[in-house]
């Protein structure tokens, strides 16, 4: 008869220790951490949070519609992709569309979306790119998230007035991006078109300034009353100043403003309407790029930012004074470049990439009518304004490029020079700008209890 030594263990340390062999302790296995921290792939800030639990609070009683408020580097578009992804997360079945009106803007959401549904999703889904050279079929969309260019979905909606009301249909929340130019006709009758199509279906607005002036209260009324009165504000308890707060937290950098006075003929500002919610004429606006001293001087203050930053962003007052203002500072052995509306998308895509690049080499990006939105680099430590502009909205936005705080991978400070013409008014700070247009909105707090 044999023995299986082996599948007895008792036998086994038997034999063992007849021979003298005595087996080792093994060590205990360690056991797990009894209180272990389990880091969450997609947080947000405690300010953030709370801003989207009152958002998604008043987007689930009608009329479902509201606008977000938060300044410019707080995290709009992050807070809201948390909203839109337990939107879709907690419907089998549904569709999102995010408009907006620059590439940048719909390239900034579609990337924010695919790093929020990677940890928060539930299931797969498409990303529909809608703007510029991307042309899917979205006759069959039913699930996942449509971002569209508000051009080309107006496009669509002259060929095909009944895709929007498929859209519609099937679009259980809609999101516009700088939403205080959803009442431009072109863009309510698409967005109405996707909102109102059922009763169920949610609006969110996102934006930095919830008004379209700084001086016409029945437009920007026009625009409270188009989203209910209902503006979600970042509200920190014991603040009085959302932006003091976010600054003093190292959430967004401490700007320093300065003005750098030009020297400029007054007959340029001939005609200027102060009482208008238009822009400076090209006119002008080409009578300033033109202007050598004006242009000596800002090309000078440009050389001094790139002595003390890495990153600098310089606002041309017209498409060939950003050429040219990038031209000179080449000649001088700067790494200067410009983007402008008509800078091909692949161009503007590199500059931009080598923008964001880690290269300690000090870079400048000059541009014309496109950078104010969308273009998010956090190292960049300065701004050099000198497109004239009497749209606080506009000033806040080209501000708003270089104001990243340390705590969003930004800066401590941030350098903002603004050029001051001779009787074109302008703004030489965005201190009350955050509170500007409170005036034409509901008084109410959505969202939180009158005690809180």
């Amino acid at each position: 008869m044999s023995i299986d030594f082996c599948s007895n263990r008792h036998l086994m340390e038997e034999l063992l220790g007849f021979f003298g062999v005595l087996e080792e302790e093994r060590a205990p296995q360690p056991l797990a951490q009894e209180v272990e921290p389990c880091a969450a792939e997609y947080q947000l800030f405690p300010h953030q949070r709370d801003v989207a639990r009152r958002a998604e609070l008043v987007l689930s009683e009608y009329p479902g519609k509201a606008l977000l408020h938060m300044p410019t580097g707080s995290g709009k578009t992050r807070t809201a992709m948390n909203l839109v992804v337990r939107h879709l997360a907690s419907r089998e079945r549904t569709l999102v569309c995010w408009l907006a009106q620059s590439s940048e803007l719909l390239e900034q959401a579609a990337q924010e979306f695919q790093r929020a549904w990677r940890h928060i999703g539930n299931r797969e889904l498409p990303i529909y790119r809608y703007w510029g050279p991307y042309k899917p079929d979205i006759s069959d969309a039913r699930d996942g998230i449509l971002i569209a260019g508000f051009a080309k979905l107006y496009a669509l909606y002259q060929r095909d007035a009944n895709m929007l009301m498929r859209l519609g249909d099937r679009a259980s929340l809609t999101v516009v991006d700088e939403a205080h130019q959803s009442v431009a006709p072109t863009y309510r009758s698409l967005i109405q078109g996707l909102h109102t199509k059922r009763p169920t279906n949610r609006l969110l607005g996102l934006s930095a300034t919830p008004g379209r002036t700084w001086n016409d209260l029945a437009a920007d009324a026009e625009l409270a009353t188009f989203f209910g009165e209902k503006k979600i504000t970042l509200d920190i308890p014991g603040h009085a100043d959302p932006v003091a707060y976010l600054i003093l937290e190292g959430y967004l950098a401490r700007p320093i403003f300065r003005l750098l006075k030009a020297e400029t003929v007054d007959s340029l500002a001939t005609g200027v309407n102060l009482d208008g919610g238009a822009e400076y004429s090209d006119e002008i606006l080409e009578g300033l790029a033109l202007n050598q001293k004006r242009n000596q001087q800002i090309l000078a203050e440009a050389e001094a930012l790139l002595s003390r930053h890495q990153r600098v962003i310089l606002f041309a007052t017209s498409v060939r004074h950003a050429k040219l203002m990038a031209a000179i500072l080449v000649t001088k052995g700067y790494d200067a470049e410009v983007v402008t509306a008509e800078t091909p998308q692949g161009a503007r895509e590199r500059i931009i990439r080598k923008f964001k690049s880690s290269d300690s080499t000090p870079k400048i990006i000059c541009n014309f009518g496109v950078l104010t939105t969308g273009f998010d680099a956090p190292r960049t430590s300065a701004a050099l304004i000198a497109r004239p502009t009497y749209s606080l909205v506009l000033y806040s936005q080209m501000v708003g490029r270089a104001i990243r705080g340390t705590k969003q991978g930004g800066n401590e400070t941030a350098e903002i020079v603004t050029v001051v013409d001779p009787e074109l008014p302008g703004f030489g700070s965005i201190a009350q700008a955050f509170l500007n247009w409170e005036d034409v909105w509901s008084t109410a707090r959505p969202g939180r209890k009158n005690n809180e």
